[in-house]
């Protein structure tokens, strides 16, 4: 395409027309990714001004280049340059453009929340397989289609790869893509660009306030994935949640509200009965009653099941198709995964890394066991540090024995992280093994009969990172050696 053609397409307005015309090889915000003949966009970031950078791009071959600087830093070759209010939008809609508007071809639905999004992803991608669907999935654990997959680098990616990837799925013939859309994503416009067909919130606790600052911003960077869907999309909105029930009245979309205790709920829960084998409820929609037993265990996945199951009634899936895949999906990665099940005790590893998570997978253990619970679990570094001593309370507060260790600590110190966790704790229940490995090895050697270990904080993640670099380590693999 020529790159009038699509500046123009963009709907963005440029304070430059006079743009000497070319025929646009690509679109990046990464001046060491440009190539002759490509568009770059100089976005201010969190770390590193692309303005700085643009001569770069000039001299691997970019014809264009847009900026929020009034000025240019310009060379003396003949470049375009255009002035752009908001260089992150600017980017995320050429990029669009230039991939051929992806999303008017894949059906895409965004699903955004504290917690639960992943196992959201995952049922969803479930249902669309069990209903002879062609699913592709893109989220934390990785990014997957037409049966192969890659490891996500972040939740959401950045725009440019994000487009190219829904064009490689449109030409695959993927019917529906399933994204988790994080915070981080919303407010850095990555997803601006996309045609939403369908917005999921599951709920919101804290996290992220490094980043957002307070739960209002959080809540606020969440809200946009939902103020910008048209009338020809839904919503799908935890009811039982308070920033759930306030996006009610900031979409313009029809919504479809699900819920455990509020009544009013389009697809609710109720008669919900657990062990540590399966959970059994009631499904009520549109004044039906559907009974269910699924093997994930939970109130949390009990939410998680609504969400999807509210997905699929906006998509016109049929119930025995629902009913199938509820009935044997057994696991997320790294998601209440058990381990070991040779073992006269349970083992689970969980990525729950906030309070409210660690707090509703204790409360949901607790349900299904009189036996005793033995966590281990720590909090990374350069990340929320109000979080830490919460999650100290939690976990000491609903369970018997908790084992405080490194998570991720990046360039923090870990001694500095664990004090952080230990000043929210009140009970003299626990200790402190700073090797995340030796605190495994720990928990597993109390253990009795019947009792419960947690290994929380990392879920699926198959590394560690240090302050001076990046280690291979699985949960899943250390409670296996342990165990052997």
């Amino acid at each position: 395409m020529k790159i009038r053609e699509i500046i123009n397409n963009t709907g963005l307005r440029f304070s430059r027309a006079d743009v000497a015309d070319f025929c646009v090889k690509g679109v990046t915000g990464n001046s060491k990714e440009v190539k002759k003949d490509y568009i770059f966009v100089a976005i201010k970031g969190n770390r590193a001004d692309g303005n700085k950078f643009i001569q770069e791009a000039i001299d691997k071959g970019a014809s264009a280049v847009i900026t929020s600087e009034t000025r240019s830093r310009a060379s003396k070759e003949r470049v375009s340059f255009l002035k752009a209010e908001n260089t992150r939008q600017a980017l995320a809609k050429l990029a669009a453009e230039f991939y051929g508007n992806p999303s008017r071809k894949v059906r895409v639905a965004g699903v955004t929340g504290t917690n639960g999004k992943t196992t959201v992803t995952y049922l969803i991608e479930a249902i669309l397989k069990e209903g002879h669907f062609n699913p592709a999935v893109i989220g934390t654990v990785n990014y997957r289609f037409n049966d192969k997959s890659v490891l996500s680098k972040n939740t959401t990616p950045g725009p440019v790869e994000l487009q190219a990837m829904l064009a490689r799925m449109a030409s695959s013939d993927v019917d529906y893509c399933i994204m988790e859309v994080s915070s981080h994503a919303l407010d850095q416009d990555r997803v601006c660009g996309i045609d939403f067909a369908c917005a999921i919130f599951t709920n919101l606790t804290q996290d992220h306030l490094d980043y957002h600052k307070n739960l209002e911003g959080y809540f606020r960077a969440k809200a946009r994935l939902f103020y910008g869907l048209d009338r020809k999309a839904f919503a799908v909105i935890n009811s039982d949640d308070k920033y759930g029930r306030r996006l009610f009245n900031l979409t313009n979309a029809r919504v479809i509200s699900y819920g455990i205790d509020n009544k009013a709920a389009d697809i609710r829960a109720k008669g919900i009965k657990f062990n540590a084998r399966f959970t059994e409820f009631t499904l009520t929609a549109c004044g039906k009653e559907i009974c269910l037993k699924t093997p994930l265990i939970g109130r949390h996945n009990v939410y998680n099941i609504l969400a999807a199951w509210a997905w699929a009634s906006g998509e016109g899936i049929s119930t025995p198709v629902l009913k199938s895949v509820i009935s044997k999906f057994s696991f997320v990665p790294g998601r209440l995964e058990r381990v070991g099940i040779n073992a006269d005790f349970s083992v689970f590893v969980d990525y729950a890394h906030t309070d409210d998570a660690l707090k509703n997978i204790l409360v949901s253990l607790r349900q299904v066991s009189k036996k005793r619970i033995i966590v281990v679990f720590g909090c990374g570094g350069e990340r929320d540090k109000t979080k830490r001593p919460k999650m100290g309370r939690v976990a000491t507060r609903l369970s018997d024995y908790a084992i405080i260790t490194n998570d991720n600590p990046r360039s923090e110190d870990p001694r500095k992280i664990i004090r952080d966790i230990t000043a929210g704790i009140v009970k003299n229940n626990y200790c402190i093994i700073p090797d995340r490995f030796t605190a495994i090895k720990k928990s597993i050697s109390l253990a009795k009969s019947g009792d419960i270990v947690l290994v929380a904080g990392k879920g699926h993640e198959n590394y560690q990172i240090l302050a001076d670099r990046t280690v291979k380590f699985n949960d899943r693999e250390a409670v296996r050696r342990c165990l052997r």
